[in-house]
């Protein structure tokens, strides 16, 4: 496994508010040694940034296309980027 950890931050679109989806992505995100946050945004859609290795990082963004049970995920933007270091756990931020 690689030790290069590497960072991106997620724009999720689509019935993704409302549904579990921050509280469900925290915990996929714990459940693969990740850190970062996710918030909803005042468009309806879900942000994330997260950082980790970088097979964990690929299967959180995979996880993001369909989300928990009751989300519709209609796109996931990603754009990536080095790690900083700055997290030390997955947590929910409040809207921006």
């Amino acid at each position: 496994m690689s030790t290069q950890r590497r960072r991106a931050t997620l724009r999720i679109q689509g019935t993704v508010q409302g549904v579990s989806y921050r509280e469900s992505a925290r915990q996929e995100a714990l459940r693969l040694g990740l850190s970062g946050w996710v918030r909803n945004r005042g468009d309806g859609s879900v942000e994330a940034t997260v950082e980790g290795e970088p097979g964990a990082l690929e299967d959180f963004i995979r996880w993001c296309h369909t989300g928990p049970r009751l989300a519709r995920v209609t796109d996931v933007a990603r754009t990536d980027g080095q790690a900083t270091g700055e997290f030390r756990t997955f947590t929910v931020e409040r809207t921006s």
